[in-house]
């Protein structure tokens, strides 16, 4: 039944009945009348009024000039990968060369269907299921520059070709249905995953900027501090001292500064020997420890050297001072040292 119905002719598009030579004829525009004298082709009359000879002239086919559309009558293909398709669409065509389309073929729009329909056949043979669906636009032009190649000879120019529908097994629409469930669910899956790691790096990123501000703040802190404390408590301190340096200085200048000088200094020497032991378990001593006199006299004589310079330039700038009444420093040590032995 299928091959009976691929081979029943198309439904024919002729005009009913072929006009009758009157003589005078008015042919419509779009049409072209092929006219034959005697039984031999004769002429083609154009849109207008035109003049023929009765009984001697014959109008044998009207041509219509105008675009003409055709249901290409549905029908089975196999894919390259062996898949049955049911496909169906539509043709476009136009009639170019009246005299080729009166007597290139019989019936040309019923030959350029059964092409249409073979070469859609073999296009499909050449393409698998996947590429039919995506190659669509690809396979109406191969359609139509097949088509156009072979009715060439026949006056007709085929202009588009589309198919309408494509009809596909009912497994293999579920076997598609559950590809493309599975392709989403892919998808899906990926982009999920790449917003994971899209939010990771974000939040490295956002901790790094963190700690790289506080730690700029904290030394921005700890510069500030710096500059600004422990300047100001190092500016104290030498004004401190410097002030120290300056009122210890107007008393060595004084009367018996150098005397209570070398006393301080004296004290001070004491102090440190005693504190010896009692900072490390090894001590050097020297030889002479238990000479308390001795010791006091070299810290004496070492202060003496220092400020014997001073001194003499203090008697070279001043006038010579009155005698002092008063022992000199040494004297009251020794004779503090002989007391307390």
């Amino acid at each position: 039944l299928k091959r009976a119905a691929w081979l029943a002719p198309a439904p024919c598009r002729w005009n009913s009945g072929l006009p009758m030579n009157i003589g005078v004829l008015f042919v419509p525009q779009q049409e072209a009348w092929v006219v034959e004298r005697m039984g031999k082709f004769h002429r083609i009359l154009e849109p207008g009024l035109n003049f023929l000879i009765p009984l001697l002239d014959r109008i044998r086919y009207v041509q219509s000039l105008k675009e003409i559309v055709i249901n290409v009558p549905e029908q089975s293909a196999v894919t390259l990968d062996n898949v049955t398709l049911q496909i169906d669409g539509v043709l476009y065509l136009r009639v170019m060369d009246p005299y080729k389309a009166s007597y290139g073929v019989e019936d040309p729009e019923y030959a350029v269907t059964q092409l249409a329909q073979t070469t859609m056949r073999s296009e499909l043979g050449k393409l698998s299921l996947d590429r039919v669906f995506r190659e669509r636009e690809s396979l109406n032009a191969s359609i139509v520059d097949a088509i156009n190649q072979a009715s060439d000879c026949w006056g007709i120019r085929c202009l588009r070709y589309e198919i309408k529908d494509i009809h596909v097994p009912p497994r293999v629409k579920e076997s598609m249905q559950m590809q493309v469930e599975a392709e989403r669910r892919k998808r899906a899956t990926v982009l999920e995953s790449e917003g994971t790691r899209e939010s990771a790096i974000n939040v490295a990123e956002g901790q790094k900027q963190a700690q790289i501000l506080a730690s700029e703040a904290e030394k921005a802190e700890q510069i500030n501090k710096a500059a600004g404390r422990e300047a100001n408590a190092m500016l104290v301190k030498a004004r401190a001292k410097a002030e120290a340096i300056q009122l210890l200085a107007a008393a060595l200048a004084q009367q018996h500064g150098n005397a209570a000088a070398s006393l301080s200094v004296a004290e001070q020497y004491v102090n440190a020997f005693s504190k010896i032991a009692k900072d490390s378990n090894t001590v050097l001593l020297p030889a002479n420890t238990g000479d308390v006199t001795n010791m006091v006299a070299q810290a004496l004589g070492i202060y003496t050297t220092l400020t014997k310079p001073q001194a003499v330039k203090t008697q070279d700038g001043m006038p010579p001072a009155q005698e002092n009444s008063q022992p000199p420093a040494t004297e009251v040590l020794k004779a503090e040292q002989g007391s307390s032995s």
